[in-house]
């Protein structure tokens, strides 16, 4: 190098530190402070049709892959949750953020910034959030693809969300973080290796982790990429997990679902019946297929994971001719598939009008409650709606709309996601926004019974009580 191109070099470098050195100073103080309120983010994906768009709203508790966001404590009578936050009603700057409930009080204290994105405003890196057996809280950030890399944060203190430690920087996407008693965690989540691969790693003390290790990246003769979604649940040492099929890595013809599990930590995976799978699974005609929905043109968007009395699974999902929202696609079909013990039973719920409507499912014993937004309004054709009860009491074979949980509301509910370990009333919580067009997007929880309350949007005390929505 020259001595001139050496000092051009210094020049840049100096000008850069200058310039970008507020910046810098402000992302290492923004981290771990409070804000007054609890402010959902608001997004728009932009992929739009006849009848807007893919999907847009307030998703501050997006995507359904983001597995957990909420636990229960119960040693403190706690719900722990994140979700993806803001700055205000009009910003579109995503803060992952974490807030607690106290049940003995009533009370949330001002959520946490775990992370500021930066910038960024795309929920797909929403955090999810685990708990150890010393009660750290542990927060997984979403990266996107390799275009943004995922962080792991630990709690300062047990059972607290006033400040976290960035423990990992890597690759990770839709992170699943699952944590075993006694043998630590295991982390199922996605990187972007075909077009959407699904990989799982294990770590006794969340600060030393395996090697990455490839779960599924199917692909047909003649495919050059695979792709898949997945949702996965913990019934004790079983993790298990369902996930969809991309053809040739188009996300738009999602379809199938396949059934993997381990009980033994990941050192095997297999199939319902046991028998062992070998990794990574890349043939669509594996064992693992439970549903076959391709050659009957379906698309299939898989919600949430669910287990009977015996510990055996419960897929929730929702399926339609294509990925378009509008009428052109006709009404969306809920189904519960669930393993009964010899064999896989699929029952229908009830329908939406939208691929993006997205719920849970509670399955105490043979009563079983979905709550989802089911009701089509105020937005029609938008992801999102009023929010519904439905129960069974035949383990998903029947079912009964028993309750409206909102009503005449202004903007669409969706993204309703159930507390591991839940108990009331803090039971599922969820996020509103207008899908037509950018608004504010406030966040609610709600008990078995239906009953609502919104999380204050502005806080003018350090803990403040919600506000029982009539």
């Amino acid at each position: 190098m020259t001595l001139t191109g050496f000092f051009k070099k210094l020049l840049f470098f100096s000008c850069f530190c200058l310039f970008y050195q507020p910046a810098l100073r402000a992302q290492s103080t923004i981290h771990n402070q409070k804000i007054n309120g609890y402010k959902g983010i608001w997004f728009a994906l932009g992929q739009r049709s006849d009848y807007g768009d893919k999907y847009s709203g307030g998703l501050a508790t997006y995507t359904a892959k983001h597995i957990p966001l909420a636990i229960y404590a119960e040693k403190v009578n706690k719900t722990f949750f994140v979700y993806g936050g803001t700055t205000g009603p009009h910003d579109k700057y995503l803060l992952c953020m974490a807030g607690v409930f106290d049940h003995a009080t009533g009370r949330v204290t001002r959520p946490t910034i775990v992370f500021d994105k930066l910038g960024v405003e795309d929920p797909h890196d929403n955090p999810s959030i685990a708990m150890d057996d010393k009660g750290h809280i542990w927060v997984f950030v979403s990266g996107r693809g390799r275009s943004r890399m995922g962080y792991k944060y630990r709690s300062k203190l047990p059972y607290s969300v006033d400040g976290f430690d960035q423990v990992r920087e890597e690759e990770m996407t839709y992170p699943q973080p699952k944590y075993v008693t006694g043998k630590g965690f295991l982390h199922l989540f996605t990187k972007y290796t075909g077009t959407r691969e699904l990989y799982f790693e294990t770590s006794p003390d969340g600060m030393t982790w395996s090697e990455d290790r490839k779960l599924a990246g199917m692909k047909r003769p003649g495919d050059k990429n695979s792709g898949h979604y997945q949702i996965s649940g913990q019934w004790g040492e079983k993790i298990c997990f369902f996930f969809n099929w991309h053809p040739d890595g188009n996300v738009d013809l999602r379809t199938n679902i396949y059934y993997m599990q381990t009980t033994d930590f990941g050192k095997t995976w297999t199939t319902i019946e046991g028998k062992t799978l070998p990794l990574p699974q890349d043939k669509t005609d594996s064992p693992a297929l439970v549903m076959e929905y391709f050659s009957k043109g379906k698309n299939v968007y898989i919600k949430d994971v669910s287990f009977d009395e015996k510990g055996n699974p419960v897929a929730l999902y929702l399926a339609g001719p294509g990925h378009e929202p509008g009428p052109v696609n006709g009404p969306r079909q809920w189904y519960v598939l669930h393993w009964n013990g010899t064999s896989w039973e699929n029952h229908p719920i009830t329908t939406s009008d939208h691929n993006y409507d997205t719920g849970s499912l509670f399955t105490d014993g043979p009563a079983w409650t979905f709550i989802a937004p089911t009701e089509n309004t105020p937005q029609q054709w938008g992801a999102g709606g009023e929010v519904v009860m439905w129960t069974s009491t035949d383990k998903g074979k029947s079912w009964t709309r028993v309750k409206q949980i909102t009503r005449r509301s202004e903007r669409n509910h969706n993204y309703v996601r159930k507390v591991m370990g839940g108990t009331d009333p803090f039971r599922y919580f969820w996020a509103d926004g207008n899908p037509d067009k950018m608004s504010e997007s406030l966040l609610y929880f709600g008990d078995s019974k239906g009953n609502v309350w919104q999380l204050p949007y502005d806080m003018v005390a350090d803990e403040q009580l919600p506000v029982k929505v009539k």
